[in-house]
């Protein structure tokens, strides 16, 4: 029987690859020890995600261990591995949050990550390792394209070579990243260096916005999630900047997770694949707010404010060229309203039975 690790296990990507594998037989062992709580507050809690994954998986086990600690991953990796797969999810995941505590965040996203590489590479070193980065590697370079102003979202001049969207050779340096940014970086390329430097089986995978109806959405995170949350809720939403009309590729956790099984099938060294909802998922904050209101039959409460995200993108879409040739059999199965109808589901089945 296959074995799985998942980091983050309680989160948005890793609670959907813990159902995706265990749904398959596999044996899942889980980390997280709910910081996202300890990051955005009571709202943000993923505890009850992780009652609900040992309610409805028996054969999924946990373990509120804390990545930062190289001695509880070396013991937890010799006392259940060898691992088949490792799917490292856990991360501070807010650009604004990372400014108030630069320790923690460059703890969690980057030495955290080599705690469990070096703990792959001594112990279970046949393990195919993906990381969930984020497309904050590039920091704020995608606002030097080309953009247009349209009635409702910033576009990309259909002549530049990114307008289908943003491949794996935009520059990493020269830009302002955010200090989450910069401690995602870092993990980013030593997943890379130890699939080059000592063969092993890694990707990268920078994810543009993730969301699904198991995201615990907050201000700082989770903007679809938390604005459909808003709507819903009656809360009041502010949108940061660009004329509401910045752009984002979001992907369904359940396509992602697909990404993450095909590439497991056929595991190859030291890869990077820019990962989001591409041309065929996206939508402006404009046209988040428009939509919302239509599936959720709710007037959002939403005010603007001038002043935009230090290294916030105008216009970020995924170009997933690079996968799909790799991987011709996986494909987007969730657009972007078919993605607001599911969160706007499993938010109000939330209310109901709250946790």
């Amino acid at each position: 029987m296959p074995r799985l690790l998942v980091t983050g296990s309680a989160g948005l990507v890793g609670s959907e690859s813990v159902r995706h594998f265990a749904g398959l037989g596999w044996e899942v062992d889980g980390v997280d020890n709910d910081m996202r709580r300890s990051f955005f507050g009571a709202e943000a809690s993923t505890e009850w995600q992780r009652r609900q994954l040992e309610e409805r998986h028996p054969r999924y086990r946990h373990f509120a261990l804390d990545i930062r600690d190289k001695t509880a991953m070396d013991t937890l990796f010799k006392d259940r591995g060898p691992y088949d797969l490792i799917i490292h999810c856990a991360a501070q995941p807010s650009h604004d949050w990372a400014a108030r505590d630069p320790l923690t965040d460059f703890g969690v996203n980057a030495t955290g990550t080599l705690n469990l590489l070096e703990a792959t590479r001594h112990i279970s070193p046949k393990s195919v390792f993906i990381f969930m980065s984020t497309n904050k590697v590039y920091g704020d370079v995608p606002n030097e394209l080309p953009l247009r102003e349209q009635e409702s979202r910033w576009e990309i001049d259909a002549s530049h070579p990114f307008a289908r969207g943003i491949d794996e050779s935009m520059r990493i340096d020269s830009s302002m990243h955010s200090l989450f940014g910069v401690s995602k970086t870092a993990a980013d390329l030593m997943v890379q260096e130890y699939g080059r430097y000592f063969g092993m089986k890694t990707a990268c995978f920078r994810g543009g916005c993730l969301t699904g109806p198991a995201h615990s959405g907050t201000q700082l995170h989770g903007f679809l999630a938390y604005l459909v949350k808003c709507a819903l809720t009656g809360t009041p939403y502010t949108v940061f900047g660009y004329k509401a009309k910045q752009v984002r590729d979001n992907i369904h956790s359940e396509d992602l997770v697909a990404a993450f099984h095909a590439f497991y099938d056929q595991p190859r060294s030291a890869v990077v694949y820019n990962m989001g909802g591409g041309r065929e998922s996206n939508c402006s904050m404009l046209e988040a707010v428009e939509l919302t209101e239509r599936i959720t039959g709710k007037k959002l409460k939403w005010t603007y404010s001038e002043q935009a995200r230090s290294g916030d993108h105008m216009w970020y879409v995924s170009d997933l060229t690079r996968f799909k040739t790799d991987y011709p059999g996986w494909r987007i199965r969730h657009r972007i309203a078919d993605i607001v109808r599911d969160i706007a589901v499993g938010l109000e089945k939330r209310v109901e039975q709250p946790a």
